[in-house]
């Protein structure tokens, strides 16, 4: 994912992604549309068809999920995309898919929420991205890039591992990745692997014929299932591990952050050093699985780690979670289409940084008396009489 011999042209994040799965294998793509990811849809519908693939807008994202259920099922590498509120729409059907054990590759391009939110950047799906985001006991592996460079990489790498571990993988970029522009080299960054496929639903004349499913009513099968699923995980969680790291061999203290948030971090390390601090930087590729070990391998020599995310804290739980209580753990964070700058975040760094939330406390308290309807002078209980006790109790 880093240089490598070719052209270098300027493209924005969303037609490299759409690109570098095309390159990959993506065959079959079927999604709805939403923005800021349009430009996915958009150029794979022209790009698919000369490459003998299938482009299909789907009347949902409900149905473009199971579209693409029923695509990889027969074997062919397929994807589709949305931003945060489409791909909450796809939860059942990656649950699905994790069920089912089929590989799949989804984009979320993320955009401000919660509910329908705006168009403006955000990291506010990173539990939902990490924890499964739908019903049951499953992962996926999650990919965050932090250039336009990775955008057209990592799809190469997602599919890949999709097959390897017959598993869903989400890309998880944010609106700002989707929509810049800067240079690009789109040569493949290796051979293009894939694995043997046994398990695929594609005619059974000649051999057994093969059943794909995720529900199992007999006996003890559906919980046997989730500790199958748990060994996988379990091996993806030791073998998968992606990070990057800069500035940390003589640092005191470490920012993590990834996406956007990284590329805005790592100017303010810069401006930083340029004061005397010695600040590095942790930038986790796989979100899941997280990159524990080189964290805490880190941890074992700073003082202090400052987590950077363009949201109220999410990224953070798990930092925390991971590291001894002896490891300074700060956070600094701006939601649904705030962005740190460089500038917060070297305030931070010196400890005189200072919540946008505390910044904005006329705001924030105009607000509350405008939308906060429970606070104490205004929500008032009322106590009324129970409806159909009578007939409950006759029954």
């Amino acid at each position: 994912m880093g240089e490598r011999p070719g052209r270098r042209v300027l493209e924005k994040g969303n037609v490299a992604l759409a690109e570098g799965a095309v390159q990959a294998g993506c065959r079959c793509y079927f999604g709805y549309p939403i923005t800021p990811q349009n430009e996915v849809p958009e150029y794979l519908s022209k790009r698919l068809p000369e490459v003998g693939g299938t482009f299909l807008q789907a009347e949902s994202e409900v149905a473009s999920i199971n579209m693409v259920y029923g695509a990889v099922a027969a074997g062919v590498r397929a994807m589709t995309s949305s931003s945060s509120p489409g791909i909450s729409l796809m939860q059942e059907g990656i649950s699905f898919l994790a069920g089912s054990q089929l590989p799949a590759v989804v984009v979320n391009v993320q955009r401000s929420g919660p509910g329908l939110g705006g168009i403006k950047t955000t990291q506010g799906d990173y539990l939902q991205a990490t924890r499964g985001g739908g019903h049951g006991d499953y992962r996926t592996i999650v990919l965050a890039p932090w250039t336009v460079q990775e955008m057209y990489d990592l799809p190469f790498l997602a599919f890949e591992l999709a097959e390897k571990y017959r598993n869903p993988v989400l890309i998880l970029p944010d609106a700002v990745l989707g929509q810049m522009k800067e240079p690009v080299v789109m040569t493949p960054p290796g051979p293009v692997v894939t694995y043997d496929k046994d398990y695929i639903v594609d005619g059974a004349k000649g051999r057994p014929a093969r059943n794909i499913r995720s529900m199992y009513l007999e006996g003890d099968d559906q919980e046997l299932l989730n500790y199958v699923l748990r060994k996988k995980y379990r091996k993806m969680e030791a073998e998968e591990q992606r990070f990057e790291t800069h500035w940390t061999e003589d640092a005191d203290t470490v920012i993590v952050a990834f996406g956007t948030a990284a590329r805005i971090s790592l100017s303010a390390i810069q401006r930083a050093r340029e004061a005397g601090l010695r600040v590095g930087l942790f930038r986790p590729i796989t979100l899941w699985p997280f990159p524990v070990d080189g964290l805490r391998a880190i941890a074992k020599r700073v003082k202090r780690m400052l987590v950077v995310e363009m949201n109220l804290g999410q990224m953070v739980d798990d930092v925390r979670a991971m590291l001894d209580p002896s490891v300074k753990v700060e956070f600094y964070g701006r939601p649904a289409g705030g962005v740190p700058s460089p500038r917060a975040i070297l305030a931070h760094l010196q400890g005189r940084g200072l919540d946008k939330g505390e910044e904005w406390e006329d705001k924030v308290s105009a607000a509350v008396d405008q939308y906060i309807w429970w606070r104490e002078d205004v929500l008032k209980p009322h106590e009324v009489s129970p409806v159909g006790v009578e007939k409950a109790a006759d029954a």
